[in-house]
């Protein structure tokens, strides 16, 4: 059931649904989220239940600010705070350690937990609202929140996403399309130096400039450093549609539709590709790519889930550019097309 998320009667029945152990999908500024009182452990099994998800693979808690963050973690190094204050509310997931006997579900039972304050007004007035105590109930500190979907599959970025893969059982909050429409670049501030374990929109640089240090990419991360914590997002084959996505630079394109053939109508084809759109013939459908990455960020999923709903059976993409700021776009493409 989709409600509106703006209006106070809204936000009611969706406090009330959370402090009763129930799920609610809930718009942030990245992608919409499957979220559950992340301090009940019945809750936040049925968010892992519903998505099919693996219970070792954390999840993100969304929490109003970083007074609520301190509820759920501790020892929070300076570079983490600089990260919180800049980019805090926003796309960005710090992995710091988790207060023993907090949130351990949610955190998949491990020894840290990723925290995210979103911006966007739905989730805050929710966060905000749930804070309050109310007469016989406790505080909510926080909503453990992944993507509201099925485990793996494209993310949601509308209400009408969220209905179309859990059903229209669920009550959703409508906070329209999502602004970023990727999810938050997470950074593990666990351990003594930054790690970027998923990009997103906020860039390296950035992300370099407010720590004041170097951050290391995940992949480069070494034994010193510790262990390095699991984090959403950051399997291999991820973020899939239903159809076969393929990635393809303009020369391996053009090749790929030559050798269809004129009347080569099989497997159905949906080509998005940036600048002059190729010639193409039958059982292709071609749409072109935004220009700037922040664009193509706001339309990703919504793109892929469009093409899955027009039955084509395979998705061509044209490889983004190699910069910085693309770098999440990158991502979540090569993990769809895994």
């Amino acid at each position: 059931m989709i409600i509106a998320g703006d209006q106070l009667q809204g936000l009611q029945i969706a406090a009330r649904a959370i402090r009763e152990g129930q799920l609610i999908g809930l718009p942030t500024e990245t992608v919409y989220g499957l979220a559950a009182d992340a301090e009940n452990p019945q809750a936040v099994e049925k968010i892992f239940q519903l998505k099919g998800r693996p219970k070792d693979h954390p999840l993100i808690i969304h929490v109003l600010d970083h007074v609520a963050a301190s509820h759920f973690a501790t020892d929070i190094a300076e570079f983490a705070q600089a990260l919180m204050r800049a980019f805090w509310p926003g796309p960005l997931t710090v992995i710091l350690r988790r207060r023993e006997g907090i949130a351990a579900a949610a955190a998949g039972a491990q020894a840290t937990v990723g925290l995210r304050c979103p911006s966007h007004p739905v989730a805050q007035a929710l966060l905000a609202r749930l804070q309050q105590p109310e007469p016989g109930l406790r505080a909510v500190m926080g909503l453990a929140a992944p993507s509201a979907n099925l485990f793996g599959r494209v993310s949601p970025t509308t209400a009408a996403h969220v209905v179309d893969d859990l059903g229209g059982d669920l009550l959703v909050l409508d906070g329209g399309g999502c602004a970023v429409g990727i999810e938050s670049t997470i950074v593990d501030c666990s351990r003594a130096q930054p790690v970027l374990l998923r990009p997103g929109v906020i860039t390296l640089a950035q992300l370099e400039v407010v720590c004041g240090m170097p951050v290391v990419l995940g992949s480069d991360a070494s034994d010193a450093l510790g262990a390095t914590p699991k984090a959403s997002g950051t399997l291999a084959s991820h973020y899939a549609p239903l159809a076969k996505v393929r990635l393809l630079d303009r020369a391996a394109i053009d090749k790929a539709l030559q050798a269809r053939g004129p009347n080569d109508v099989s497997p159905r084809v949906a080509l998005w590709c940036r600048g002059t759109t190729p010639t193409s013939g039958p059982g292709v459908r071609v749409q072109p790519m935004p220009e700037s990455a922040e664009d193509v960020a706001r339309v990703l999923f919504a793109t892929l889930r469009s093409f899955d709903a027009q039955g084509v059976q395979e998705i061509w993409i044209e490889a983004v550019p190699s910069g910085d700021d693309w770098a999440g776009v990158r991502d979540r493409l090569s993990r769809a097309a895994h």
